[in-house]
């Protein structure tokens, strides 16, 4: 048995149903991520166009305008889908363009169903439009990205990447083919081919949506284990495990990795004598006055209480102890300001490199806390490094 224009019309718009209450639940859940709550109204719109088109047949009163609105309501949907992913990659999104675009839609669809009646060059029209908003749709998504949600990014935008060049092929095919073959209530080939496969790309289309969503939650899930909770730094799982990473890269290079283990002088006294509260901002202020000092290659982690660890990628001892020296004095200057009370902390800092402990992670924060621990015999608020430390031991 044969699908006619109408029926497919029909699975098309339950589909999209399901597809809005899909991503109306999603959003619900996940409101911090931009864009899900605009593909969910994109879905409804595109059920509801296809919706009117069907229930309203070229012999009832109304379909001029039903058809007009069914049009306007899936190329708003399409457009939804487009700013949807605009928020959802954080980028800015050109309204005045999405309502032109909109506008002439809706205008073109008066004109050639109310005004002058011309089912043939409407046709063509909406074909041509919509080709050109999944084509946009298809160059936002087939970028480079991160290889988190590059499988998820590129699968939707060949899915519209596909829908566009559906609807490219039935502008041209219609543009060569008789008035009498166009129109919902004609089954013919060139009607039921394209709703057929604009039925399963859509499909695709939802479901790489979908897919994205999910690479970015469980990618936000990972950030969020991988973090301080207070400082916002990496946590020392996360920087145990980027040292794996860097130690495999630094035997294939020959490059020198380098780490410094910092901490903060009395800090007990500073709980103690000011709350809490306060040594939570002497934390986050350390974090951010570090996170500014590093380069974007190098790794910064809270260990453990107040100390915190860095590794510096292609660094010698010798640089660290100039970046490290550079930390302490700019942390020394900085003056927290607490109600009436003003208070300066220092830090006590150990540096160490692969080239005298090697890359085996705890054996650089072993040498590096030696050092550290050194700094703090000797009155804090230095800077000592593995080297030197040895040095004068052997003295």
């Amino acid at each position: 048995m044969g699908l006619d224009v109408r029926t497919i019309m029909v699975m098309f718009a339950m589909l999209a149903f399901m597809f809005f209450c899909l991503f109306e639940l999603a959003g619900l859940r996940v409101g911090r991520i931009r864009g899900v709550r605009q593909w969910a109204v994109a879905n409804l719109c595109i059920g509801l166009g296809f919706s009117l088109s069907y229930f309203f047949g070229r012999t009832t009163p109304g379909h001029d305008w039903a058809v007009v609105i069914g049009v306007t309501l899936i190329a708003t949907g399409a457009c939804l889908q487009l700013t949807g992913i605009q928020a959802f990659k954080e980028q800015p999104t050109h309204w005045r363009l999405v309502m032109l675009f909109i506008g002439v839609i809706l205008c073109q669809s008066i004109w050639f169903n109310v005004v002058h009646p011309d089912f043939h060059i409407r046709a063509i029209v909406n074909s041509f439009f919509f080709f050109f908003i999944y084509a946009v749709c298809a160059r936002v998504l087939l970028v480079k990205t991160e290889a988190s949600l590059r499988v998820s990014y590129w699968f939707t935008g060949v899915s519209f990447a596909f829908m566009a060049m559906v609807m490219l092929a039935r502008g041209v095919i219609i543009t060569q083919s008789p008035d009498q073959s166009i129109g919902l209530h004609v089954n013919t080939a060139i009607n039921t081919m394209p709703f057929i496969i604009g039925c399963l790309v859509q499909f695709c289309i939802a479901f790489g949506l979908l897919l994205m969503l999910n690479h970015r939650l469980i990618a936000d899930v990972y950030q969020m284990a991988s973090r301080d909770a207070l400082t916002g730094t990496l946590n020392r799982r996360r920087i145990e495990e980027d040292a794996l990473r860097l130690r495999a890269r630094c035997m294939r290079t020959g490059e020198t990795l380098a780490i410094m283990m910092i901490d903060i002088d009395f800090f007990k006294t500073i709980n103690d004598r000011y709350g809490h509260p306060a040594g939570d901002k002497v934390l986050c202020s350390l974090a951010e006055i570090a996170q500014n000092s590093i380069r974007p290659d190098d790794y910064f982690a809270r260990y453990g209480g107040e100390e915190f660890c860095m590794l510096l990628t292609a660094t010698t001892e010798k640089e660290a102890f100039e970046l490290a020296e550079r930390l302490r004095l700019a942390f020394a200057e900085f003056t927290l300001t607490l109600g009436k009370d003003r208070i300066n902390v220092t830090v006590s800092i150990g540096v160490a490199d692969s080239n005298d402990i090697g890359l085996v992670f705890e054996d650089l924060v072993t040498a590096a806390d030696q050092a550290l621990y050194r700094a703090k015999q000797k009155g804090r608020n230095q800077v000592i490094t593995y080297s030197s430390m040895r040095a004068n031991d052997t003295l």
